[in-house]
């Protein structure tokens, strides 16, 4: 069977590798020093390079923090219409307002249109954008910078997605911004179940007050024991038992949905964590975190897939801001934003971490669905 979610990228001795991790103060020391050095932190005679790196417990509190950084409170921030609560809530938390902007189908990032119609009408101007960089694919970052320039806006790079991939002019992204914010929760491109870091690029910006306190001690166990968890889930798949497991995990606090992560700028990444962060950093791939496509009838590729043994369900993302059960929290603009929302609709995504013999059933199901968006006409099948 093949699975999207329940930790499947996490397999034989990568679990027992982090079930059992150990690590020190110099662990989280030496990552904050590898980041500081990857993203091109400036030079300043005020602080050493690793100074401007901060680690926390969740990725939204790394991303909540940036904003903060270079954001006056009160401001507006943009950010894609395809997202997930988290990046909502990071910058709410940050004590700011989103304004999404639509996104275009063929890239997954901003539309340039939208984006200059926003920055051109907006009630408030904006003073930051966060560039997502969606499922790993790269943005014009040229063109991004233009328009940052003409609109007296800091670039703010999410990394959850593309840490360890390139933009089209050959720079590392993560290095263009004035801050930039990475996610280690499950299934993104460092994965550690849970964690992020802040590394804050530009000089004239100030370092927040670093987090101090560890994660209670259920969230920790929960964050050894996931991988471990998932594995045991998918396995239930075969007895017929995965949903009920998962039900009952969910039911002890043995496992957290995602979306629920904490937020909160007092707490810190454990040691054990970065160490594993650290050897990911010096690890990361080039490709794409997911391949996606665009179906007709998502809920019947799935079911089909499904039927042949590939659990695809967890779709990044199926709704314009992820999970739908906090649709109301998001108050998405779904009138301003109708790619986003035809996006959302027909959108199903593909794991990268298997062999692609694997998946090859997969796409012979996928063809039968497949929407080619060089046929304008098959957006309007609705």
């Amino acid at each position: 069977m093949i699975f999207l979610g329940q930790a499947s990228n996490y397999r034989g001795g990568r679990v027992l590798r982090h079930l059992f991790a150990r690590g020190g103060a110099k662990d989280s020391q030496a990552l904050r020093a590898a980041l500081a050095k990857a993203y091109k932190v400036e030079k300043s005679s005020n602080y050493e390079p690793e100074e401007q790196v901060a680690l926390y417990h969740t990725g939204r509190s790394a991303l909540a923090a940036a904003i903060m950084a270079v954001t006056p409170k009160g401001s507006q921030v943009i950010i894609p219409g395809l997202t997930c609560i988290a990046v909502v809530r990071a910058v709410r938390a940050a004590g700011c307002e989103p304004v999404f902007v639509d996104i275009d189908p063929e890239t997954l990032q901003y539309d340039w249109a939208a984006l200059e119609k926003c920055l051109t009408e907006a009630s408030a101007m904006p003073r930051a954008i966060v560039v997502q960089n969606t499922l790993g694919r790269p943005l014009d970052i040229v063109k991004l910078e233009k328009i940052a320039k003409r609109h007296h806006l800091e670039i703010i790079e999410d990394l959850a997605h593309c840490a360890g991939r390139f933009y089209a002019d050959g720079r590392k992204i993560g290095s263009v911004g004035a801050a930039t914010a990475l996610s280690f929760g499950k299934g993104k491109a460092i994965d550690t179940i849970s964690g992020g870091a802040l590394v804050l690029r530009s000089a004239k910006y100030t370092m927040p007050s670093p987090p101090v306190f560890c994660a209670k001690r259920s969230a920790r166990w929960r964050e050894r024991w996931y991988p471990a968890l998932g594995a045991t889930i998918r396995a239930g798949y075969h007895l017929k038992l995965g949903k009920v497991l998962t039900a009952i995990f969910l039911k002890l606090h043995w496992i957290e949905k995602s979306a629920d992560a904490e937020l909160n700028l007092d707490v810190k990444l454990t040691d054990w964590q970065a160490k594993l962060a650290l050897r990911q950093l010096e690890l990361l791939p080039k490709t794409p975190l997911r391949e996606h496509a665009f179906v007709k009838n998502r809920e019947q590729f799935l079911a089909e897939c499904r039927a042949r043994g590939y659990y695809l369900d967890e779709i990044w993302y199926d709704t314009p801001v992820s999970p739908v059960r906090y649709q109301k929290e998001a108050a998405f603009p779904s009138k301003d934003c109708p790619d986003t929302v035809w996006v959302a609709k027909h959108i199903i995504n593909l794991p990268t971490w298997y062999p692609k013999a694997k998946l090859a059933p997969v796409r012979e199901i996928l063809a039968k669905h497949y929407i080619d968006l060089s046929k304008l006409q098959e957006k309007q099948d609705d």
